[in-house]
C-alpha cells in the first residue's frame, strides 16, 4: 500500500478522534503527544528530540522518523531504513535486500541473485548473478566477463580461481590458479594439467598424477582409498602425505607430524613449530591437547574444558550445559548455556568505558537486554530470538508476535506495552501516562491530571487550579477555578515510547 494512501487514512481516523484529543495535545506541542485508536492507528511524537512514529494495525505498519533516520516498514514484506546518503531494504528478511550509499548499490536475493551498481567511476565493479545459470561484472585485470550456465562462460577472479571457462559444462571447462592449468573433459572423469614446469592427468576416481619440478608430486588411485602427496619441496619445511583410507593416514614435515589410525577416531599431532601435541582416542568424544597457546581435556558427555589466551570454554554434561569467558585488559565476556539455544545468559563489559551489556534469552519465552545505556527491556514471547539474535529478526519479524514489551532506566523511567498498546503506560520522572483502550486514559504531570472514559464519554481535567469536567466527547462541559497558567509554564510529559 503506497505510504501517501495509508498516511491519508491515518489522517481520516485521527479527524475522528480529534474532538477529544484536539485539546489535550494543544499546550504541549513542544514536548509530545500521543494519540491512539487501537488497533487502527498509534501516533506519538516528541518534537524535542526529533521523534515521531506512527504505527498502523500493531506492528504491520511503521512510520518512524528520529534524529535524520526514516524506518519504514510492512512487516514482514519490507523494512528500509534511511540515513543521510544511505539506504537499506529488506525484503521477506533474509529472502532479499538492498543497499545504496557511497559505494553505489548490492540487490541480492539468497545471496543466488546479486547484482551490483557501482557509483559513477567505478565501473569495475559492476556485477550480476543469478546463481548458477548467469554470472557477470567486470575484472579490474581481465576486463568484462560473462556466464550463461550450462552452455557458455568465462568468469575472472571469483570463486577462488584466477579464471574459469567452459563450453556446455560438464563437457568442457578450464580454469587458471596461480599460473596452473586444469581442461576438464566430462568433469570430473578426466582432467589435464599444465604449468611451467608442470603436467599431469587425473582419470577420476581411478587413478591420477601431477607434479611441480622443484615444487610438488601428487597422485591418488581409487579416491578416496589411496593419495600420496609431496608438497612445499622449495621450502625448508617439506610436506610428506600418505593416505591409506580409512584405515591410516600420516604427514609429514620438518614442523608437524600427524597420524590417524581407523580416521578419524584415533589419532597424534605433533607441531613443533607451536609446540603443541594433540591426542585423540575415539575423536571427538576423548582429546587432549597440549600448547603454549591452548590446552584442552574433552571426555564427552561428561566434560569438556578448553583454554585458550583470551578465552575459556567449558561443557558439563554435553549439551547440557556450557560456560565461556574472554578476558582482555579491555573487555571481559562470559556467556552460560543450557541445551545450547533454551536459555543462554550473556554477559559483556567495557572496562575502559565503564560499559556494560547484557542479554538472556529462555526459549520460547522471553528475552531480557540490558544495553550499554543502561536501558533494560524485557520481550515475550521469544520463539526465534533465542536461536537466532540477528538484527534482522529484530526488525522485520519479532514485532509481530510481541504480546508484551517492557523497557526501564536506572532513573525510574519506563514504558510497557500489552498486546501492540492494547494496554500502554508511560513514565518520564514524575509524570505518568496510562491507556486500557478504550476504557481509560489517564495522564498526570505537575500541574496537569487528564481522565477519561471511553475515549472521553466521561472525561475530566485539571491545570493548576483549573478544572473541567465534560461528557459524551464534547470540548466543551463544567469549569471551575482558576484559569490562569503561570508565564511559560510547560508540561514535561516525553511520548517518546519506542516500543
Amino acid at each position: 500500500m503506497p505510504c501517501k494512501t495509508i498516511l491519508l487514512i491515518f489522517l481520516l481516523l485521527a479527524a475522528a478522534a480529534a474532538p477529544v484529543l484536539a485539546e489535550e495535545n494543544a499546550p504541549q506541542q513542544e514536548e509530545g503527544s500521543i494519540i491512539t485508536f487501537w488497533p487502527l492507528f498509534d501516533y506519538r511524537e516528541s518534537p524535542r528530540d526529533g521523534f515521531s512514529n506512527l504505527s498502523i494495525l500493531g506492528p504491520l505498519f511503521k512510520l518512524q522518523k528520529s534524529r535524520g533516520a526514516t524506518d519504514t516498514a510492512l512487516r514482514p514484506l519490507f523494512y528500509r531504513t534511511e540515513t543521510g546518503d544511505s539506504l537499506r531494504t529488506d525484503y521477506l528478511y533474509p529472502l532479499a535486500s538492498d543497499d545504496s550509499g557511497g559505494e553505489g548499490e548490492y540487490l541480492q536475493v539468497l545471496k543466488l541473485f546479486q547484482k551490483r551498481t557501482p557509483r559513477p567511476g567505478e565501473a569495475e565493479r559492476r556485477g550480476t548473478m543469478v546463481f548458477p545459470f548467469y554470472i557477470s561484472g567486470t575484472s579490474e585485470k581481465y576486463g568484462p566477463y560473462t556466464s550463461i550456465f550450462p552452455f557458455y562462460g568465462d568468469i575472472y577472479e571469483r570463486f577462488w580461481r584466477d579464471e574459469y571457462h567452459y563450453v556446455l559444462f560438464p563437457l568442457y571447462g578450464r580454469t587458471v590458479k596461480n599460473g596452473t592449468e586444469t581442461r576438464n573433459y566430462l568433469y570430473p572423469f578426466f582432467s589435464l594439467i599444465s604449468g611451467e614446469k608442470e603436467s599431469g592427468f587425473h582419470f577420476w576416481p581411478l587413478y591420477g598424477a601431477s607434479e611441480k619440478e622443484g615444487i610438488y608430486r601428487k597422485r591418488f588411485a581409487l579416491w578416496p582409498v589411496f593419495f600420496q602427496e609431496e608438497r612445499g619441496l622449495d621450502t625448508d619445511s617439506p610436506e610428506r602425505k600418505f593416505y591409506l583410507f580409512p584405515f591410516y593416514t600420516s604427514s609429514e614435515s620438518p614442523k608437524r607430524s600427524e597420524r590417524h589410525y581407523l580416521w578419524p577416531f584415533f589419532g597424534y599431532v605433533s607441531d613443533r613449530e607451536k609446540k603443541l601435541e594433540e591426542r585423540d582416542y575415539f575423536w571427538p568424544f576423548v582429546a587432549t591437547i597440549r600448547s603454549e597457546s591452548r590446552n584442552l581435556d574433552r571426555f564427552l558427555p561428561f566434560f569438556s574444558e578448553d583454554r585458550r589466551k583470551h578465552r575459556v570454554k567449558r561443557w558439563y554434561l554435553w549439551p547440557l550445559y556450557s560456560h565461556e569467558e574472554m578476558n582482555t585488559e579491555s573487555f571481559q565476556q562470559e556467556r552460560d548455556r543450557l541445551l545450547f539455544f533454551l536459555y543462554s545468559d550473556n554477559r559483556e563489559t567495557w572496562t575502559v568505558d565503564g560499559l556494560e551489556r547484557r542479554r538472556i534469552a529462555a526459549w520460547p519465552l522471553f528475552t531480557y537486554r540490558k544495553d550499554e545505556r543502561r536501558v533494560k527491556s524485557v520481550t515475550f514471547p521469544a520463539p526465534v530470538e533465542p536461536i537466532l539474535n540477528k538484527e534482522g529478526i529484530e526488525k522485520n519479524w519479532a514485532p509481530l508476535w510481541r504480546l508484551y514489551v517492557q523497557k526501564w532506566n536506572d532513573a525510574g523511567d519506563s514504558a510497557v506495552s500489552f498486546l501492540w498498546n492494547l494496554y500502554w503506560h508511560e513514565r518520564r520522572g514524575d509524570d505518568l501516562a496510562i491507556e486500557f483502550f478504550p476504557f481509560l486514559y489517564f495522564r498526570t504531570e505537575k500541574h496537569r491530571t487528564d481522565v477519561a472514559l471511553l475515549k472521553g464519554l466521561i472525561r475530566y481535567r485539571r491545570r493548576l487550579e483549573e478544572r473541567k469536567l465534560s461528557f459524551f466527547w464534547l470540548p466543551f462541559g463544567v469549569e471551575w477555578g482558576a484559569p490562569e497558567l503561570p508565564a511559560g509554564q510547560k508540561t514535561r510529559m516525553d511520548a517518546r515510547s519506542g516500543l
